[in-house]
């Protein structure tokens, strides 16, 4: 891709009311641009990174055992009006009529429109567990959106449900959405760590919190610091397994605000060991039993006769937010490097050649390493502009592919120069460079 011909609106400063490093960085290389308060447009920078994550989540959630759905993002009142949550969700909800003059609303959360999926399709234990998702845009009317995409109204998210005949059969695929973000999370180059939390206005009374730490989350956090050594590799689903992962991290203090207690805190935790900063929540599971399925009617036949409601848990990855805490964890403000993990930056390397306006050799050896590193499923980007080496560069460290070439008039067969951003350069060949590249995109 020749960067004269991408959609990449870069601005040359900061813009004024972007207060927070991803807000900045999205707007200036044209990631996204505001259609109104709280509302983006995702241009093609910032979508390719979205894609990108959503893939990860979805490979995943895939994993797991977890179906996937499609739910609309308009939701009849009825439903809510069920559960009981129509009038308690407060004005965060965009409720709207219809030209019938019937109550709708974008769904800001999807526990009752799945239920009601569930309950008119599956009557048997026999068809028990299920694990349903969806990847959605919902909207949440924040009384006052700021920092870009990390609290903005309209969003792109992860939505999971699962249905159990009880508690235990429930718990395990808690256990199991538990695992699975660990390693999405890891495969995003994040270090997430799980943190009781409160359960907010989706309910229930198991809940953890999946916080990155960052000066500028909104969650103020109170954790062990030992629960950063702990290793989160594990791929058995056994139901022992994934309970003593759970276990693993539960047995550290690690907390959010709503639920931090001041005497427990300096009880369990020395303190030496005591960390309290803040995060930003990238993730979020719950577990609530039949909160929504009871008064829902979302119940299936037990052996001998009898009906019982199923337990039901939810499990959220915030995929468009997620795009900004990336940001937040990676981005170099002193020296306006953004160095994306290679799992989901934009392009793989950049290629920067030094331009000559009477030649164009070292245009068209630059169109050829991008064809071979292209037809090893490489994605490259070359910036084929007449700005000198040194804006070229600093334009690729705010674009932030990870690795980049340099080709100049000294450049000879094989040989390139080739740096890992952030790293000293080197001289290898293109064959290397194609090596370490896979390898790379193996890894993550």
């Amino acid at each position: 891709m020749l960067i004269s011909k991408s959609f990449i609106p870069i601005l040359k400063n900061n813009p004024s009311e972007a207060k927070i490093k991803s807000h900045q960085l999205m707007l200036r290389v044209g990631m996204i641009k505001q259609s109104s308060a709280g509302i983006y447009s995702w241009l093609p920078l910032g979508f390719k990174v979205m894609k990108k994550i959503e893939k990860i989540v979805r490979e995943e959630q895939n994993k797991i055992g977890a179906q996937e759905i499609l739910m609309p993002t308009i939701q009849s009142s009825e439903i809510w009006k069920e559960s009981g949550r129509y009038e308690d969700y407060g004005e965060e909800m965009l409720r709207i009529k219809d030209r019938q003059d019937r109550e709708m609303l974008y769904g800001p959360t999807n526990e009752e429109l799945v239920t009601d999926i569930f309950r008119s399709s599956l009557k048997s234990y026999k068809s028990l567990p299920q694990l349903l998702y969806h990847i959605q845009w919902k909207f949440r009317d924040e009384i006052r959106p700021r920092f870009g995409i990390m609290r903005c109204r309209e969003f792109f998210m992860k939505d999971a449900y699962s249905f159990d005949i009880n508690d235990e059969e429930a718990f395990f695929s808690y256990n199991k959405f538990f695992l699975s973000y660990l390693k999405t999370f890891k495969r995003l180059n994040l270090t997430a760590i799980p943190m009781a939390a409160d359960t907010g206005p989706i309910g229930g009374n198991l809940s953890h919190e999946f916080i990155i730490l960052a000066e500028t989350g909104e969650s103020k956090i109170f954790t062990d610091k030992r629960v950063f050594d702990l290793n989160s590799d594990g791929t058995n689903l056994e139901k022992k397994s994934l309970e003593d992962l759970r276990k693993k991290y539960e047995q550290f203090y690690s907390v959010t605000d709503e639920k931090f207690n001041k005497e427990e805190f300096e009880k369990q935790v020395s303190e030496q060991n005591r960390l309290i900063t803040k995060g930003i929540e990238v993730g979020h599971i719950f577990y609530f039993g039949d909160k929504y399925s009871k008064p829902m009617g979302a119940s299936v036949d037990l052996p001998g006769g009898k009906k019982d409601f199923v337990k039901m848990g939810s499990y959220g990855i915030g995929v468009s937010r997620l795009v900004g805490a990336i940001i937040e964890a990676k981005y170099d403000e002193k020296n306006e490097v953004m160095k994306w993990p290679i799992s989901v930056a934009p392009y793989d390397i950049a290629i920067i050649p030094m331009m000559n306006k009477n030649d164009n050799s070292i245009l068209d050896k630059s169109n050829k390493i991008s064809l071979e590193l292209e037809n090893n499923g490489i994605e490259t980007i070359i910036d084929d502009t007449d700005e000198n080496l040194s804006s070229k560069i600093k334009k690729m460290n705010l674009i932030g592919a990870p690795y980049q070439i340099i080709i100049g008039k000294k450049t000879e067969g094989e040989i390139l120069e080739f740096q890992e951003v952030g790293k000293e350069p080197q001289k290898i060949s293109l064959k290397e460079i194609i090596k370490i590249l896979k390898e790379q995109k193996v890894k993550n």
